[in-house]
Order: structure tokens, then C-alpha cells, then sequence
């Protein structure tokens, strides 16, 4: 009795230790996606105002009172790179979460139903040729512009890339004996879809809005750069960047931290979208 207890307690720590050996991308990433997330989260309990003025302050490099040290107008670029973390995570994931799901529908009726393949499939063929940072600057254009209107302009040209995506594992699907077995025995279209091809989409579709994720917060940090994004009084790496170009010479820092943060991000996402589709995928997962 004494020995089988620490055995039992031992398996979840050697359970884990097994998977990161197995899935060191995944992990990696995942932690590294993790603390960033975390940063965001509890921004007002690590971070100061990020929009504080003092001008006496300005271009103050990195020490124990200023970490990332300030920018020209005195700003605390550490408060400013840890509160832009929320803007840039609140935008990948929603646009990664509109576009799969939007698109997932779509590609489902599209796959399915013979009559609606060729209207839908040229619509997502238009919609693909938007490119997304020319749509936002319009959007903001004729609007006020906004978090909100970002996360709009970047989805719209996402969904056709899922769309086609969901499209293709349909017509393979709608191949198999199963679904052909359930089609004989009189199911309705909609049960088909939900019972016998919807699982075989999610898979690729967990993969897909990693990477959508992580361009979204790419293409959001291009529109801040530009102006075209969000409001500049909300804190973004694009506008920090943007803000601190002409005077990356004489302080480097206003534009290396938040860049480095972005990298970071970007890289964590990327590492478990490569990390899931080497475990989804059964021929990866096979080899491995």
C-alpha cells in the first residue's frame, strides 16, 4: 500500500514529462503563449498607466526605475508593450474564432450540397482577392474605425481560406461507405453533416486557426504601423513602433521591445499550430 501511492501520484508528472519529450514544439509554444497571456491578463497589476505623460522623462533608457525604459514623450514603454499584449492576443483570437466558425458553415454547405458549391465558391474567390490592410483602411475610412472594425476587415478575408479547407475534406468525406451508408438509409442532410463529417473537420481546423491567429496579430500590428488601425491612444506594438521609428537611433528601445514581444507571440502561436499538425496529421504522427 505504501509503494503503490507515490507510483500513482508519479504517473501525471511522468505522463507530462513523456508528452514534452514527444511534443517539444507544442509545449514550447504553448508556454511561452501562456505567460504572454497571463502578461496581458493581469496588465493592471504589473504595469502602470500606459498612456502617462511626463515629459521631464522622455527617451529614458531601460534601468530599474524605467525597465524598457521610456519613450518621446516620456511614456513607460514596459506599461505600454504589456497592455498592447491585450489588443494584439484579443484580436488574433477573435478573428481566428469568427473566421473557423463562419467558415465552417460555409464550407460544410459548400462541400455537401452539389447546387450551392459553385455560387459559394466564387463569392470566397472574390473575397480572397481583397487583401485585408487594404479593406481595413477602407472600413476605417467610413467609419470610426475601432478595435472591433480590425478584427471585421481582417476576418472577411480569412474566411475563404477555412472555407476551402472545410470544402475539401467534405468531398472526400461525402466519398466514404459510412456517409454513403447513411445517406441509403434515408438520414437527413443536416445529421449527415453534424454526426459524419463535421469530426473529421476539426483537426484541420484546429491547425488552420493557429496560423490564422497568428496573422491576424501580424496583419493588426501592419494596420497600427500604417494608422489604419486602432485609435492611437490605445496602446498597440504597431503604433509604438510607428511613434518611436524617428528616433530608433537615439533610443532603439522604444521600438525593440515591442517588436521582440510581437516576434514572441507570433513564434509561440506558430510553434503549436507546427506541433498539432505533426501530432493530428496520421501520417506525421506515424512516422514519429
Amino acid at each position: 500500500m505504501a509503494v503503490a501511492l507515490p507510483e500513482t501520484e508519479a504517473r501525471p508528472k511522468r505522463g507530462f514529462a513523456r508528452f514534452a519529450r514527444r511534443n517539444p514544439t507544442i509545449v514550447t509554444g504553448a508556454v511561452l503563449l501562456l505567460f504572454m497571456a497571463l502578461v496581458a491578463l493581469f496588465a493592471p497589476l504589473i504595469a502602470g498607466d500606459p498612456l502617462a505623460i511626463t515629459p521631464i522623462n522622455r527617451l529614458q533608457a531601460p534601468s530599474s526605475e524605467w525597465w524598457f525604459g521610456t519613450d518621446h514623450l516620456g511614456r513607460d514603454v514596459f506599461a505600454r508593450t504589456v497592455y498592447g499584449a491585450r489588443v494584439s492576443l484579443i484580436v488574433g483570437l477573435s478573428v481566428a474564432i469568427a473566421a473557423v466558425v463562419l467558415g465552417l458553415v460555409i464550407g460544410l454547405l459548400a462541400g455537401y450540397y452539389r447546387g450551392l458549391d459553385a455560387v459559394i465558391m466564387r463569392v470566397m474567390d472574390g473575397l480572397m482577392a481583397i487583401p485585408a490592410i487594404l479593406l481595413a483602411i477602407a472600413l476605417v475610412a467610413l467609419t470610426r474605425g475601432g478595435v472591433l472594425v480590425v478584427i471585421i476587415a481582417i476576418t472577411i478575408p480569412e474566411v475563404p481560406r477555412v472555407v476551402r479547407l472545410v470544402r475539401a475534406v467534405v468531398l472526400t468525406a461525402r466519398e466514404q461507405a459510412y456517409v454513403e451508408a447513411a445517406v441509403a438509409t434515408a438520414s437527413s442532410g443536416l445529421k449527415i453533416l453534424l454526426r459524419h463529417i463535421l469530426p473529421n473537420t476539426v483537426a484541420p481546423l484546429i491547425v488552420q486557426a493557429t496560423y490564422i491567429c497568428a496573422s491576424a496579430i501580424l496583419i493588426e500590428s501592419a494596420l497600427s504601423f500604417l494608422g489604419a488601425g486602432v485609435p492611437p491612444e490605445i496602446p498597440t506594438w504597431g503604433n509604438m513602433i510607428a511613434s518611436s521609428r524617428l528616433f530608433l537611433q537615439m533610443a532603439p528601445w522604444t521600438v525593440l521591445f515591442p517588436g521582440i514581444s510581437l516576434a514572441l507571440v507570433v513564434l509561440a502561436i506558430n510553434l503549436v499550430g507546427d506541433g498539432l499538425r505533426d501530432r493530428l496529421d496520421p501520417r506525421l504522427a506515424r512516422r514519429m
